[in-house]
């Protein structure tokens, strides 16, 4: 197990550095710069002070030089300063992740209190009502846009109703509650943001559920089991299940970089503080450095995500262990 370990990490490094080039010159390639901003709309800026400000960047420098630059500072864990507010990239981010975390962090935790049951019940139910409803369930979830869902919840709970915030995080008032006062007032104002989140995820691990569940239920030893006189509960829950939901630990380990990344569409309908909305911000401002640093803490979050789910498969299925 150490050395397979040994050599999967080491087998991510080349993996990631491909990921970083790639991100840096798509980034890099694109038309505009970071200075056009901050110079386009001021007539009074000089050609010679454009020239200054792109020296001040790095911009002056062959794509290649900019690169290694780059790469020398992130083997520091220094991602540099933002061209924004100059501010550290990795403070910036670091001030983003705890909102995000808790949104995807919870979305992720309904998800698979609802979504792996609800899989179990349609598999072992075929053809019944609730296998049919979580089948039109599930084409809904995977069709409906996030953005658009979003508003109609905001129309009804928060306009029309007036049950919850309609955006943000925190009330005005934040300061001055107590300490249930302020976690009832977060609560409140991230119920419509988990749920957007949960809500297409939810239908998709339904329908991976189920569709594994029918696959391991087929299976000669579970007939077994049915046949030496065991509970069909046990079949089902001891049995078949640990098998079954296999494929959840590759849909978890793919989900680790979502915890971060959050979600720039309902972060920026919901002016929620996040790191979705941070990258789309840093997109449009031509921020490359905050760019970049988002990038390179998903590419890592995703080779850890793969290597997790890896040993995972290692400890729950004895037929891929690697001796």
């Amino acid at each position: 197990m150490v050395d397979y370990l040994i050599r999967r990490v080491f087998g991510l490094v080349p993996v990631f550095f491909g990921i970083t080039v790639v991100s840096f010159l798509v980034i890099h390639l694109a038309p505009g710069k970071p200075t056009d901003i901050q110079t386009s709309l001021n007539p009074k800026v000089s050609f010679e002070a454009r020239l200054r400000l792109e020296k001040l960047y790095g911009m002056d420098k062959p794509i290649h030089a900019r690169y290694l630059n780059w790469l020398k500072r992130v083997v520091c864990f220094d991602f540099g300063r933002s061209y924004v507010d100059d501010r550290p990239v990795s403070a910036k981010i670091i001030e983003r992740i705890p909102v995000t975390l808790l949104i995807n962090v919870s979305s992720l935790i309904i998800i698979l209190a609802i979504g792996i049951p609800l899989g179990v019940i349609s598999a072992t139910r075929r053809g019944s009502f609730l296998d049919k409803s979580t089948t039109v369930f599930a084409f809904i979830g995977f069709s409906t846009p996030e953005f658009w869902l979003a508003l109609l919840l905001m129309s009804l709970f928060s306009i029309t109703l007036g049950w919850l915030p309609i955006s943000g995080i925190t009330s005005l008032d934040f300061e001055y509650f107590g300490f249930f006062g302020k976690a009832a007032d977060v609560v409140k104002h991230l119920i419509l943001p988990v749920c957007i989140s949960a809500f297409a995820g939810l239908a998709g691990m339904s329908r991976y559920m189920r569709a594994s569940m029918i696959s391991v239920i087929r299976q000669d030893y579970i007939r077994t089991a049915r046949a030496k006189g065991l509970k069909e509960s046990d079949v089902i829950y001891k049995h078949a299940l640990k098998n079954a939901i296999l494929p959840v630990i590759t849909i978890l380990g793919l989900s680790i970089p979502g915890l971060i990344g959050g979600s720039v569409i309902f972060e920026s309908i919901f002016a929620i503080p996040g790191m979705g909305r941070l990258f789309y911000e840093s997109v449009m401002a031509r921020d490359y450095p905050t760019i970049m640093g988002i990038l390179s803490i998903g590419a890592m979050l995703t080779l850890l995500g793969n290597l997790l789910a890896d040993i995972a498969y290692f400890y729950a299925d004895p037929r891929i262990r690697v001796v």
